[in-house]
């Protein structure tokens, strides 16, 4: 093996100056880059008023919120107890009815966005960037609007869930019809079969447990969302939490928390069984 030496280092940093430091270019680029960077760091720090002071005091009120989580607020009557079971009832009917008219309305149009259905290439992208101006706008800000038109209650939260949902499930649809084989479907072509048994005996039976995995996921999500929108007054108990805040009533604030917790948890366990059970079923047929 050859000597390193800091001559031959030398004589190899004149002949490939380029291997050991970048071109001026180049450095100034990056000064200028890290420069403008810390630059906006600095000016969103000073913006948002960030100081240590203020960090040290948010640190010190957010410990006394959290000295009311433990030991949890028990209710002892049903008169209590029963306003908040309501609550849980109205968020998981409301992400259920959601998450269902939604998936009503966007399987048909999946099909009209998706390649190997719809030849017709302004239609099939028409119908996408509907895709996207639906998805554009916030469950929070569909709520808010609904809100507006149909008055406080569970009705606002279902509609927001479920315009928010044609345009998210209608993508999802769309890119797994796509991603199906084609052999079913030549197969059922080559028996004499019409488009529409094509897609009936060829494409759906591939695509609907992925179909099925989605609702199942977006259905958790929403019941979270359900939460949030029952703050803004779309009812559930996200409204109940959101005056228990309000009157600074901590403890029975942290103890619908958990009770929104255990929900999802319950929620997410189940349909994980659904899942597996599905698709399992699925697998094991091919």
């Amino acid at each position: 093996m050859t000597d390193i030496t800091d001559a031959r280092i030398a004589a190899a940093r004149s002949d490939h100056p380029l291997a050991f430091e970048a071109p001026l270019p180049v450095r100034i680029r990056r000064a200028v880059l890290w420069t403008g960077f810390l630059g906006l760091f600095a000016y969103c720090l000073w913006a948002f008023d960030f100081s240590p002071a203020r960090i040290w005091t948010g640190i010190e009120r957010f410990g006394n919120v959290l000295s009311f989580m433990f030991p949890p607020h028990i209710w002892t009557t049903w008169e209590e107890f029963e306003p908040v079971l309501e609550g849980l009832g109205e968020t998981l009917s409301m992400a259920f009815l959601g998450t269902l008219i939604g998936a009503v309305f966007a399987f048909p149009l999946s099909f009209l966005g998706a390649k190997n259905i719809n030849r017709l290439g302004f239609l099939r992208l028409t119908v996408r960037r509907g895709y996207d101006v639906i998805r554009a706008f916030e469950t929070l800000i569909l709520a808010l609007i609904f809100i507006r038109a149909f008055g406080l209650g569970p009705l606002p939260g279902i509609l927001a869930i479920a315009v928010s949902e044609i345009g998210t499930f209608a993508k999802l649809f769309s890119e797994a019809i796509e991603n199906t084989s084609e052999k079913p479907v030549e197969g059922v072509k080559a028996a004499g079969g019409s488009r529409l048994q094509q897609i009936r005996f060829g494409t759906l039976p591939q695509v609907m447990p992925v179909i099925l995995s989605i609702l199942l996921y977006n259905f958790e999500s929403n019941v979270r969302s359900g939460t949030i929108l029952g703050i803004v007054g779309a009812g559930g108990i996200g409204f109940m939490l959101s005056d228990r805040i309000a009157a600074y009533r901590w403890d029975e604030a942290w103890s619908i928390i958990f009770l929104i917790i255990a929900m999802v948890y319950v929620i997410d366990y189940l349909s994980g069984l659904i899942r597996s059970r599905i698709i399992g079923r699925h697998e094991g047929a091919k």
